[in-house]
């Protein structure tokens, strides 16, 4: 479930301004995007996992907070982030 550091290296690099720029909005959004999918994919198989379940809502909302903050700062960085990453408003 957790991501690998290779992963985690390659949306920085994708996301980021540089290697080193972890706590952009654009960073950190494409990370918990990546975490939600994979926690997605167990409680498909795991129905019944409640602290998964709880560590999805928890990172949803978390996810929800910093495009909340990015749509109020950059409107046209917020559309193309999440047409980047395919997300809905």
């Amino acid at each position: 479930m957790a991501l690998t550091k290779e992963r985690k290296a390659e949306l920085i690099n994708k996301f980021g301004k540089n290697e080193k720029d972890t706590g952009s909005v654009r960073v950190q959004v494409a990370l918990l995007t990546d975490q939600i999918k994979a926690l997605t994919a167990h409680l498909k198989a795991n129905k019944k996992d409640a602290t998964a379940k709880r560590s999805l809502l928890k990172l949803v909302g978390q996810r929800r907070s910093l495009l909340g903050y990015l749509q109020k700062t950059d409107r046209d960085e917020y559309l193309k982030l999440i047409a980047e990453l395919g997300l809905r408003k």
